[in-house]
């Protein structure tokens, strides 16, 4: 059985951008997808540990969520953390 997609709202959002034509080709693609490319590897290369210590309950709650989003509850830490650091600072 195939899984249900579930996408957020950004995602949906890309998607309806996409399919109404609003994106246009880069000029130098091979650069691009060169660029793309480093950043994904980057963004999806592990190579930290931490340990930290966590409320039974908020565990429990990632837990719950991770499964409602289809991911292991390890990612949606880990996906948490880098979307905080990530944004701009005020």
């Amino acid at each position: 059985m195939k899984k249900k997609l579930v996408l957020d709202h950004d995602e949906e959002q890309l998607i309806t951008e996409y399919e109404r034509g609003a994106f246009r080709p880069v000029k130098n693609q091979a650069m691009a997808r060169k660029t793309a490319m480093e950043a994904a590897h980057r963004y999806m290369r592990k190579d930290a540990r931490i340990n930290i210590r966590l409320s039974t309950a908020d565990l429990e709650m990632l837990k719950r969520r991770a499964a409602e989003e289809g991911l292991p509850y390890q990612s949606l830490i880990a996906s948490i953390l880098h979307k905080y650091v990530s944004r701009p600072t005020p």
